[in-house]
């Protein structure tokens, strides 16, 4: 019987683990999946996540609820071998071991691309797993209650200030549902006014949401600053040490909170860890049917879908092009690899991959968003309407639709459930300190949970109406 390896279990690999169990009989293959996380994250559910608008279990999908029929290990692969058909496996606790296999599915996906700026690593922290899209809601939330008890002054402004770095979808979409979440707080807090929130967006380039137009994309940026928040355009970084952020623009201020969405990077395994071939940017050179290789020199039996797989977009009018990085194209993919190895198994005809854009639609807080499609632009509240409309038939399981449907609904009538969880974060504190506020001289009380770059993701894009 076949041995089927799936290196990572994000979009792409979900979705082909997934179809390979509706198309496979068990007697055909075994199909193992191998990633550190035991569930998909729906990206496009963290910016709500960040605003208590979806429940954060509700935006992760149980690969064990749903691959009943696939073996499933907790770790990480450090190396292919494809020349002797093994990955070298390092799982959550014990030693390194080796697999064996005879097709592989390369899906690993993006991780979050960093530079050496100064207090990055120790200050910031991303927006590509469930976990951090709470701890960046829990921050906000704590933020609010310890300004609130403070007089006006430079340490509640440091507590107030946010600060994004990144003007794509994530960044973009993030910064909006925050922003949303913090006007909405100041209700509940008399002590506290618009004036004493500073919201900053930071971007490289000359503007925004690039896959928008010019126009699109300056109207994101006038609704946000009407909402009080600061977009530095052309502007980079220098600086975050202690939470001083300085800017090229030679601007300066403390912040309390940085969040860092300025991009990925192919997996270290695909990047520098595989005999696989890969492109200059690093990404495995993959042919129109998802295989390996090039249309002169495929790789027997090996397979690749998503961020790290530079995919030949054939329905793009540029010569050369390659599909995007984001989540409905690896969703995509990821159907189309499942029926293209189960035909290549039964001697079928493998099918390239073809996709349509359909547009794109993004959220920008509650009750406002953005949605185009070629020369169709819709702004505010319908497009809020579609983006939700799209998303809750988008995310895999009527069950995971269910619940997020319920959530919406009850925040419909009763509102945002406005409770800071931060302390879950180190649940032994109160334990260890059996009541005391100090422990052996040292405070046990973590306001804001420890931060950094993470570096191991799923999934690089955002799903889009592609």
């Amino acid at each position: 019987m076949r041995e089927i390896l799936i290196v990572g279990g994000g979009y792409a690999g979900f979705y082909t683990a997934w179809g390979l169990e509706k198309t496979l009989r068990p007697d055909e293959a075994h199909v193992t999946v191998v990633d550190p996380r035991p569930y998909m994250t729906y990206q496009p559910f963290l910016p709500e996540v960040t605003a208590g608008s979806v429940e954060a279990r509700h935006a992760a999908v149980s690969l064990r609820r749903h691959l009943r029929r696939t073996r499933l290990i907790a770790g990480s692969v450090t190396e292919i071998r494809n020349a002797d058909r093994t990955v070298t496996v390092r799982p959550a606790s014990g030693p390194d071991h080796t697999l064996h296999y005879d097709i592989l599915v390369v899906t690993a996906g993006a991780v979050t691309r960093t530079f050496p700026i100064p207090g990055l690593a120790q200050e910031a922290i991303g927006l590509k797993h469930v976990e951090e899209a709470v701890a960046i809601r829990d921050r906000l939330m704590t933020a609010f209650d310890q300004a609130a008890s403070l007089p006006p002054g430079a340490e509640r402004q440091r507590l107030l200030t946010v600060t994004f770095v990144g003007g794509g979808f994530s960044g973009v979409e993030g910064f909006g549902e925050l922003l949303s979440l913090a006007t909405a707080m100041l209700k509940s807090y008399p002590e506290l006014s618009m004036d004493d929130l500073s919201f900053h967006l930071v971007e490289a380039r000359g503007r925004i949401l690039p896959e928008v137009g010019d126009g699109p994309g300056a109207w994101v940026v006038r609704s946000l600053e009407r909402r009080g928040a600061r977009v530095h355009l052309n502007t980079q970084l220098v600086s975050a040490e202690d939470g001083h952020v300085v800017l090229s623009s030679g601007e300066e201020f403390d912040s309390a909170l940085i969040v860092w969405t300025a991009g990925n990077a192919s997996n270290p395994v695909v990047h520098n860890h595989t005999d696989l071939p890969v492109d200059e940017r690093g990404l495995l050179m993959v042919r129109p049917d998802l295989r390996v290789g090039t249309d002169g020199e495929p790789v027997p039996d090996v397979w690749a879908a998503g961020d790290d797989a530079a995919v030949p977009d054939l329905a793009s009018p540029v010569s050369g092009a390659h599909t995007v990085p984001n989540a409905q194209h690896a969703v995509r993919q990821g159907r189309r690899l499942a029926k293209n190895i189960a035909a290549s198994l039964r001697g079928g005809r493998v099918r390239d991959y073809r996709h349509s854009s359909l547009g794109v639609v993004a959220t920008l807080g509650l009750g406002r968003g953005i949605f185009q499609y070629k020369r169709l632009v819709i702004k505010g509240l319908p497009a809020w309407l579609m983006h939700r409309g799209y998303h809750v038939l988008a995310v895999p399981t009527w069950e995971r639709k269910v619940r997020v449907l319920a959530v919406w609904l009850t925040a419909a009538l009763f509102g945002r459930d406005l409770v800071s969880l931060a302390s879950v974060q180190h649940p032994r504190d109160a334990f260890v300190a059996s009541g005391d506020m100090t422990h052996g001289g040292k405070s046990l009380t973590h306001p804001f949970p420890e931060s950094g770059a993470h570096h191991e993701g799923e999934r690089g894009g955002r799903t889009r109406p592609e």
